[in-house]
């Protein structure tokens, strides 16, 4: 049935997702609802995810709008119904059926006749794949294969036995594993004693209630857990399915309940029968020390609770269903036969005299399921999607997350803007540096133009301090800074010309918002530029110059002096020679490789043209540029150069995937894309903003986000096959100087001051 609030104009591109759907409570009623969200919130300029909720005569529920359609497989007539209102909507351009056994019971046929009366493509997540199936079983999966266009299934395992047993073409499947929630981790501890467990062991499992979780095998295990373990809790965490509670009532609960009574365990078993909110169940996963997956069915190919757990740092204990072998297999000795006891029994109390290696699993637990974020999850659907329906890869529009500034203010002291984190909790021992003090103090400046929030004064003030306090009697800088707030080693021997550089550039930065700061941090800022700019011309390295470059020119704006045009110049004359004495034919650039930052270059060159108006400097920077573009972008992504292989001129082109992309060189590619839009109005430019961005939510050769808009942070760069989790100040500041700048509104700015120094050019 067409729900009467359902919008009948067309807007965009819809997918039609045909699932069960809350208020149901079932699984895949809540993996639908999640991947649905992530998606719409991810992609809505592209498509938009609408609902048809999987309904029968004995599960019916009022819905939201955001349930158009319902199909009630009970009622004769309804598929074909169905199919005719697809066909009616040319919004409709997909159709995504999460498939259960279950749910299509006795409907096979029904299905399979829906199925090829579409003629839009279809695609099917099977939940369930058994092993050495029946006839009956293998001719329903194959014909369900054949008519749809593609097949989702979660693990590898699933796709070896839909392959090997079902004969259908490897070619056609996509693992897309369960997705997982981003959360921002609270303290254990103080979880515990929020919900009256304080200084307990917490055992936990979760899930709507039913025999085939077989909680019972856990009861019969804590016996010989409490005996070594007094201080042990088990937490049941979840009502009774409701069509369990239909046909059966509450006999399974009150079951587990008098076996609890009758083995004297009533201090150390505890029932949650509740449908927890999100944010509850993973505060209650993350207070867990062990979860204990007890599932009795082998054909169980994946569990959403398994995932959960996992995601929140969860140590396991498991019965070998494929999802938990695949998860586990480097910590076999965390599985356990089905329904036995005395081997999940051996296995807790192992995992409980180890605390090491449960910190160990959990590490790398939270490191192993980041690529399942739903975030994640949704990236690989789109891109299926986008495929399916004909489209080009790069014109996959991303929706940009709300700028927030919440984790940089959790990183930030009353001193300076720590350096690293332990994931999202930020390691003050690692102290602070002059170069990421001035980042986030561009980051900030930005956000105070484009929002006037007072808030952001205070931040500005802190960080203009910190860079106040780096500067030595000559001028210079300083770069290290350790938590008790004093210089490190660190400082002594090294080449601190970049650093230096981009103090100069934020200062100059800061002092282009001169009209809507306070004086006194504008006076401040004027003061010490002027002394950092009497110490830098002897400086020889090419992305230090271009900072100090960038930096004047922003100065120039409300702050214009002659020596300092005349400074940008000479500056600028140097990187000048070094782009004569390196460019080849098909080499124009300043050096022999390219390293990181590149962009920043060409952008401080383009910027001394607008200063001074000499045609070689903007021809240089549009050549050197436009160089840089064509190592850097391709099919429809940007591919960092690597600090693992920084490009040398005798390489031909970049490993495609060496691992070592930060968002440094992204931050500073989209600013310099962001300057030469400005001056050409080229098109591509623009273009290339936006495809460049995207590799923060996900268009890289990994195909995960590096944006956590869960915390607000940003992971600190690709390897070669995962995501550094680490949440520091140099990603997360360059996603915030990038994100905002995104929003910038293009304009060139036509300097009154250049007549002013047309005479000594």
């Amino acid at each position: 049935m067409k729900n009467e609030n359902h919008n009948t104009e067309n807007f965009g591109q819809e997918i039609l997702c045909i699932s069960t759907f809350p208020p149901r409570e079932c699984g895949i009623a809540t993996y639908s609802q999640d991947l649905i969200t992530a998606l719409n919130r991810q992609f809505s300029r592209s498509f938009t995810v609408k609902v048809c909720a999987l309904e029968s005569m004995d599960e019916q529920h009022q819905y939201s709008d955001k349930v158009p359609y319902t199909l009630n497989v009970d009622v004769p007539g309804r598929f074909d119904e169905l199919a005719g209102e697809i066909k009616e909507n040319e919004a409709i351009r997909m159709v995504l059926i999460q498939h259960e056994f279950g749910l299509f019971a006795g409907k096979e046929p029904e299905l399979l006749d829906f199925m090829a009366t579409l003629i839009v493509p279809v695609v099917v997540v099977f939940h369930t794949i058994l092993p050495a199936p029946v006839d009956s079983v293998l001719e329903n999966v194959y014909a369900i294969s054949l008519l749809a266009q593609s097949v989702i299934v979660m693990t590898k395992a699933s796709k070896k036995i839909l392959v090997e047993d079902y004969v259908i073409s490897p070619e056609k499947i996509t693992v897309i594993p369960h997705g997982t929630h981003l959360i921002q981790h609270t303290d254990k501890d103080f979880l515990k004693k929020q919900y009256g467990l304080a200084g307990k062991t917490v055992l936990s499992t979760f899930g709507l209630l039913s025999p085939g979780k077989s909680i019972e095998t856990t009861l019969d295990a804590l016996p010989g857990i409490v005996k070594q373990n007094p201080d042990i809790v088990f937490l049941v965490i979840g009502k009774t399915h409701p069509t369990i509670v239909k046909q059966y009532g509450e006999k399974y609960r009150d079951m587990l309940e008098t076996k609890v009574t009758e083995m004297g365990l009533t201090s150390y078993v505890k029932f949650v029968n509740t449908f927890l909110q999100l944010h509850e169940l993973l505060e209650y996963l993350q207070l867990t020390d062990i979860y204990l997956f007890t599932s009795k069915d082998p054909n169980q190919a994946v569990s959403g609770t398994f995932s959960y757990a996992v995601s929140c740092g969860c140590p396991v204990i498991s019965t070998p269903i494929p999802q938990a072998k695949e998860v586990l297999w480097n910590n076999p000795e965390l599985l356990f036969d089905f329904g036995n006891s005395r081997q999940l029994s051996k296995a807790v109390n192992f995992l409980l005299k180890n605390e090491a290696l449960r910190a160990k699993i959990s590490s790398e637990a939270l490191h192993q399921t980041a690529s399942t974020a739903w975030e994640n999850s949704a990236l690989a659907h789109a891109f299926l999607f986008w495929h399916l329906m004909g489209k080009e890869k790069e014109t996959l529009s991303f929706n940009y997350p709300a700028v927030k500034l919440d984790y940089l203010e959790k990183m930030t002291t009353d001193f300076g803007f720590i350096q690293f984190s332990m994931l999202s909790h930020p390691d003050i021992n690692s102290g602070y540096t002059l170069d990421d003090n001035a980042r986030a103090m561009i980051a900030v400046c930005q956000h105070y133009e484009q929002s006037r929030k007072a808030e952001d004064i205070s931040l500005i003030r802190i960080y203009m301090n910190f860079i106040h306090f780096c500067q030595r009697e000559d001028g210079s800088f300083l770069n290290y800074v350790d938590e008790k707030q004093r210089f490190t080693p660190q400082n002594e021997g090294l080449n601190l010309e970049d650093a230096n550089g981009r103090a100069v550039w934020a200062l100059g930065y800061l002092l282009s918002l001169g009209n809507i700061l306070p004086q006194e941090i504008i006076f401040l800022a004027n003061s010490v530029m002027r002394s950092a700019l009497s110490s830098v011309e002897d400086y020889h390295s090419p992305r230090s110059l271009a900072f100090i470059l960038k930096g004047i020119y922003y100065k120039q704006f409300l702050f214009p002096e002659v020596q300092d045009v005349v400074l940008s110049k000479k500056l600028s004359d140097w990187l000048v020679f070094l782009f004569e004495k390196e460019k080849k034919a098909d080499w124009p650039w300043f050096e022999p490789y390219l390293t990181y930052a590149n962009a920043v270059i060409p952008e401080a060159l383009l910027d001394v043209w607008e200063i001074t108006g000499i045609p070689a400097y903007r021809k240089i920077a549009t050549m050197s540029f436009d160089f840089l573009l064509s190592k850097t972008f391709a099919d429809g992504s940007i591919k960092v150069i690597s600090n693992k292989t920084w490009l040398h001129r005798d390489k031909v082109a970049l490993p495609l995937t060496a691992g070592g992309e930060q968002p440094i060189d992204i931050a500073y590619t989209i600013m310099a894309l962001d300057r030469f839009y400005a001056v050409s109005r080229r098109q591509e430019y623009k273009d290339k903003m936006g495809i460049a961005f995207s590799w923060f939510l996900g268009n890289n050769f990994l195909y995960n986000i590096i944006y956590n808009p869960c915390t607000g942070g940003c992971y600190d760069g690709l390897e070669e096959d995962c995501v550094n989790l680490n949440q520091g100040a140099e990603s997360t500041v360059c996603y915030l100087i990038s994100r905002q700048t995104m929003d910038a509104k293009w304009q060139t700015i036509s300097h009154v001051y250049q007549e002013d120094v047309s005479g000594i050019m």
